[in-house]
């Protein structure tokens, strides 16, 4: 008999800022990360509160996703994994090997696909399976930013954003998402379709309103990357004589360091 499981998915962060060169070097695959690299990023942590809320808004999605689906008669558990930090993907895997899954669907915390994003996942996924010999099925769910319920929690949030602004007084909605190098949208890759498509759902929905997306948080690895940067489009709005403007950060489904350090300190300066 079948016992059927979901796996959530997210990127993962240290729990402080003791852990930041461990986080680093995973990230870049082991590559040396120099002291200057390191000490940059404690300062970004030391600004939103010494560490990323990622994780413990993970669990917290994944228990109401658990509660839902209890509510629904399925009864599955939920388990959460991190590609970057624990719960590692492998040690997730082992333990709903241990408990007896034989099938699951995995979905990532992020609604857009790349395979420089979600792909990487995947692989995360299959090399776990190997390490600890599970032979769990996995359904992937590569893109779910055209989900009903996904586009009428970003509408609110965006409505309730721009309700902030004084009435009358123009505001340049922008919609953001983490940049990837811009050769993969030259290999077909779909994610800048996806996310220009999931910005103009938001907005035909908003109805009238003046709005724009942009990209940030781009590495500087000394190639192209997709843009515009948000830095660059603050900058530009202001000359145009923009006073006031609400960045969605739609690639992302909830609060961590590109969202707090990225946005709300570093673009707003």
């Amino acid at each position: 008999m079948s016992k059927k499981a979901v796996l959530v998915l997210a990127y993962g962060s240290p729990e402080s800022v003791d852990g930041m060169e461990e986080y680093l070097l995973d990230i870049r695959g082991g590559r040396p990360v120099s002291p200057e690299f390191v000490a940059e990023f404690k300062h970004r942590y030391s600004l939103i509160g010494g560490k990323s809320p990622l994780t413990e808004l993970t669990f917290a999605q994944a228990d109401a996703l658990a509660q839902e689906l209890d509510r629904r008669g399925y009864g599955w558990p939920v388990y959460v994994g991190m590609r970057h930090w624990s719960p590692w993907i492998k040690d997730t895997i082992a333990r709903m090997h241990a408990d007896g899954i034989t099938e699951a669907v995995a979905i990532v915390m992020a609604p857009h696909y790349s395979k420089m994003s979600i792909g990487k996942y995947w692989e995360r996924v299959e090399q776990a399976q190997q390490a600890v010999g599970s032979a769990i099925r996995f359904t992937m769910v590569d893109s779910w930013y055209r989900q009903a319920k996904f586009l009428d929690a970003v509408e609110a949030h965006v409505r309730a954003g721009l309700a902030k602004f004084p009435p009358g007084e123009p505001v340049k909605l922008v919609f953001s998402a983490h940049s990837l190098p811009a050769r993969l949208k030259k290999m077909g890759d779909p994610y800048d379709d996806e996310l220009q498509d999931n910005a103009r759902l938001i907005a035909e929905r908003l109805g009238d309103v003046d709005w724009m997306f942009s990209y940030q948080s781009a590495a500087e690895t000394g190639e192209p990357w997709l843009g515009p940067q948000i830095e660059e489009v603050v900058v530009d709005l202001a000359r145009q004589g923009y006073k006031n403007a609400l960045v969605a950060p739609i690639g992302f489904v909830c609060d961590h360091v590109e969202i707090l350090y990225d946005i709300d300190i570093e673009a707003r300066q």
